[in-house]
């Protein structure tokens, strides 16, 4: 049970034991699921969290695509500026609190000739610290966490970009993820990291090639430029050749795609 008494909700846990020993607990309140059910869907909640950082730092995927934008319903809830900014306050206070207790315990712990005055002076840093803390709790806690948007100032009301052209780009971004994420596993067995054939494909898509039409052999040579080093060469010396032997044509000129690396 989760809270107390009539505030208190009835939840399952189900720990996943690997082989090294390490656990990963998942709480939930859907008791009706087994444990594989709710093993397997939080790994997928995973998977895409995991998809969405890679996304947002290779492909900048809610990067700016345009400067069009357009406002927010008035009625919409959102966090509070003054209350997050409060918070970040909070946070932040206690993070030194953090580190100025850190510092008092070596100084208290440290075998050597210990300072006094610094002792005290670590003391008093934490007692104002923590009175300036207590306050700004007391300030958040006055100040609402969310507000509706029609309640800022003008300049304070957040807008979103036009929403049909970013789902565009994000579609475009997608599909190159797909890709790319195709191109890794034929290059794994060529690589021992699934990290570095990531790395590989992505120096891939921006390196330079040769493009040349044969009319009468009816294909069309892509000749990429070498990679850093021999390995990286050879890996991808590989994995053109599947790609030539999947026998792909263009879709327009219908002249087979031939890949080599020069």
């Amino acid at each position: 049970m989760l809270g107390s008494g009539e505030a208190s909700i009835p939840v399952l846990e189900v720990r996943r034991l690997t082989q090294t020993g390490h656990q990963t607990t998942i709480i939930t309140t859907a008791r009706n699921l087994s444990s594989p059910v709710l093993a397997g869907r939080m790994f997928s909640r995973w998977c895409q969290e995991n998809f969405f950082r890679y996304m947002m730092e290779h492909y900048d995927i809610d990067g700016l695509v345009q400067y069009g934008h357009q406002e927010l319903p008035g009625t919409t809830e959102i966090v509070n500026p003054a209350w997050r900014t409060l918070d970040k306050a909070v946070r932040g206070n206690l993070y030194k609190l953090r580190k100025l207790h850190a510092a008092l315990g070596c100084q208290l712990l440290s075998d050597t000739d210990p300072c006094l005055q610094k002792q005290a002076e670590l003391h008093q840093d934490i007692k104002q610290l923590e009175a300036d803390t207590n306050d700004l709790r007391l300030q958040r806690r006055k100040t609402k966490r969310k507000v509706c948007i029609g309640t800022l100032p003008k300049d304070q009301r957040p807008q979103e970009l036009l929403p049909l052209s970013k789902m565009l780009t994000d579609t475009i971004k997608m599909i190159a993820y797909r890709a790319e994420t195709s191109l890794v596993g034929l290059l794994r067995p060529h690589l021992g990291k699934e990290a570095d054939a990531r790395a590989l494909i992505r120096e891939l898509f921006v390196s330079a090639a040769d493009i040349e039409p044969d009319e009468q052999g009816k294909r069309l040579l892509i000749r990429i430029h070498r990679m850093a080093t021999p390995a990286q060469d050879k890996a991808i010396a590989a994995l053109l050749t599947e790609l030539t032997e999947l026998n792909f044509h263009h879709p327009e000129t219908g002249l087979e795609m031939v890949y080599e690396l020069t």
